[in-house]
């Protein structure tokens, strides 16, 4: 026994919802589903930003850039869930888990950017509407959203030095749908102690100061719609930002806790159940929520199908 677990292994058995063998189709069909509405939703939300003149505004080109990182994020979990329920191997290499564990990182640390970038927008234009082109304008927007990518990127790839020296041998089951951190750190034959102290460190400065800007943001703005003398105008207001902090309840609500009770054995079905929400619920909801509460991308969309329409009589 003694010389198994000291077998280093080259390969990673993803659990996932092994355990419900007689849902494996239908869990199949809907998550195909899902993935296939997300891609289209968050594409779609992409070609009306960059083909629709009213919506080059900075809300917009934020939304753009959410939405390209939804059909990433969805790439990065989906495909591989797609394939183990339809019966292929669950198996995946070490190298191909920590891949697609920097990825899932690398665009988690970025969409918490993202989110308060769109806070802080929502704020300026709510609280400061006189002084907004000057403080949103192209170049700010840009300065913002490069500065997401980058700093994800720099951070994610100090994390990744940190896991590569990691050796995995004996036990080679993750109980989860796909490479999580926890869950691959508990597999480590070497000590984990400081990956999990460098990535304790870079989670704190990745993601505590754009939540506490996202909150402060809208405290802010819910107290200057409070002031709003008119209700029509109240409901104005708030309908601009109402979408962005469902989404952002969302995602900030189910990453929270998963990850504050993912060392809990008791409590492992019931993270399955959130991390569904943060990696697979939220990149599907953002173009619904977005384009069913938004008149302007609704507006948007019903030019592009008349152009589409005409296109199509024309010929």
């Amino acid at each position: 026994m003694k010389e198994s677990n000291e077998t280093t292994i080259t390969e990673f058995i993803l659990h996932g919802f092994g355990d419900l063998p007689e849902l494996q189709i239908l869990l199949f069909l809907v998550f195909l589903v899902i993935y296939i509405l997300t891609m289209a939703g968050n594409l779609l939300i992409v070609a009306l930003v960059v083909t629709d003149q009213h919506l080059h505004s900075p809300m917009y080109f934020f939304l753009g850039n959410l939405s390209c990182l939804e059909t990433c994020y969805s790439s990065t979990i989906l495909p591989r869930i797609l394939a183990s329920l339809s019966g292929e191997k669950q198996s995946i290499p070490v190298t191909g888990c920590i891949v697609q564990l920097w990825a899932f990182v690398f665009l988690a640390v970025t969409e918490c950017y993202l989110l308060a970038a769109m806070s802080y927008d929502r704020y300026l234009a709510i609280c400061k509407p006189l002084h907004y082109p000057v403080l949103m304008n192209f170049k700010i927007c840009l300065q913002l959203v490069a500065g997401s990518w980058v700093s994800s990127f720099v951070i994610d790839t100090v994390l990744l030095i940190f896991i590569l020296p990691l050796s995995f041998c004996g036990h080679n089951v993750i109980e989860h749908f796909f490479c999580d951190f926890i869950p691959m750190m508990n597999l480590a034959c070497s000590d984990p102690y400081l990956v999990k102290l460098v990535s304790a460190i870079l989670t704190s400065i990745s993601t505590l100061p754009p939540f506490i800007l996202t909150i402060a943001s809208y405290v802010f703005i819910i107290t200057a719609i409070l002031r709003i003398p008119s209700n029509v105008g109240r409901q104005k207001a708030f309908s601009t930002c109402s979408s962005h902090l469902i989404v952002v309840t969302i995602f900030y609500g189910s990453l929270t806790i998963v990850y504050l009770f993912q060392d809990n054995n008791a409590l492992k079905v019931l993270n399955k159940v959130f991390s569904v929400f943060y990696t697979i619920l939220t990149p599907l909801v953002n173009p619904l929520i977005y384009s069913l509460r938004n008149k302007e991308v609704r507006e948007a969309l019903r030019r592009a199908i008349k152009k589409c329409a005409k296109c199509i009589g024309a010929d």
